[in-house]
């Protein structure tokens, strides 16, 4: 279970809003499983299908985290047009096996979801999201 505080989703889904047309993209670090950071990162793909973080950010982040003590605690990115589930190039571009991988939809812009995935050489497993 990924437990967030609520300003988490927030600016998750905020971000996932301020980038329409394309998805957006980012990490959230954390230390012993609690979320410190949330750090938004560009799109390098800039398109509404799919997403890769930006290597100097990804660079950027990466630093900030080392420096801190953090780990990659959460990966996320939006869908602007399907719902909040890994896609197939999603799952073949999760690299980092100890993260969580968070979809969040905004296919709906009034009810926007936010759901939490792990994923593991190619296995999918929903993991539920406790809002702190």
């Amino acid at each position: 279970m990924l437990r967030l505080a609520q300003r988490f989703i927030d600016e998750m889904v905020a971000h996932a809003r301020a980038e329409l047309p394309n998805e957006c993209c980012g990490i959230i670090a954390g230390r012993d499983g609690t979320a410190v950071e949330l750090f938004r990162a560009r799109n390098a793909e800039a398109s509404p299908y799919r997403y890769e973080v930006d290597s100097q950010d990804l660079f950027r982040i990466w630093r900030q985290c080392e420096t801190n003590g953090w780990d990659f605690l959460v990966v996320y990115h939006s869908h602007v047009a399907s719902e909040a589930v890994p896609s197939q190039t999603d799952v073949r571009r999760a690299t980092w096996p100890d993260a969580y991988y968070i979809v969040v939809s905004i296919a709906d812009p009034e009810s926007p979801s936010v759901r939490a995935f792990r994923i593991i050489e190619g296995n999918v497993s929903e993991e539920q999201i406790e809002v702190a």
